[in-house]
């Protein structure tokens, strides 16, 4: 019965997370703003990211997910697509967890499509389950030393980064991705 009661509590707290990053939806500016800042971040830290950035089709800038909890937690945040440098789309990233975890932090993520296919399935699926459809690859820090043209292997490359906060375990797993419309 008490861990019944707890994992209520634990999934009311989420779902008010979740339902105050919606109302306090980003515009679209604000997001354009942080996808720049993101990027400039990134490559800044990553060369590889810049070098990856040259031959991808499109980007996807997550500048700011918020992610909270206690044993359940979720995340939440709006980024950008680009293409050739232009924003072209909207999407909302949203992401529940459960396992020992406690605690609030901020970070960003981008996604670089290599080919169309992966392109394609982000465009035409309802929400696309990372984990689901295109393979990923998460780029650490020895990602960007091994790398090379003739290496890229997958449709997808995901870096995360610029983690602040006090929870551990940063992860892309169970993030759900679906295509939103801002306001200026």
């Amino acid at each position: 019965m008490r861990r019944t009661q707890l994992l209520a509590a634990a999934a009311a707290a989420m779902w008010m997370m979740l339902q105050a990053g919606a109302s306090r939806a980003a515009t679209a500016w604000e997001v354009n703003q942080g996808a720049t800042a993101a990027l400039e971040h990134l490559y800044a830290t990553s060369p590889g990211a810049r070098a990856l950035a040259e031959k991808a089709k499109a980007i996807l800038v997550f500048p700011e997910i918020v992610k909270g909890g206690f044993i359940v937690a979720g995340q939440y945040g709006d980024g950008a697509l680009r293409k050739r440098g232009r924003t072209v789309g909207y999407y909302r990233s949203v992401a529940a967890s459960y396992g020992y975890q406690a605690g609030i932090e901020t970070f960003s993520y981008v996604l670089f499509f290599l080919d169309d296919e992966s392109l394609s399935y982000l465009n035409q699926s309802e929400g696309w389950e990372l984990g689901v459809g295109p393979n990923i690859v998460i780029a650490d820090e020895g990602f960007a030393k091994n790398f090379s043209t003739t290496t890229l292997q997958n449709g997808v490359y995901a870096f995360i980064f610029g983690q602040e906060g006090l929870m551990a375990g940063v992860g892309l797993q169970g993030t759900k991705i679906t295509r939103i419309h801002l306001g200026r």
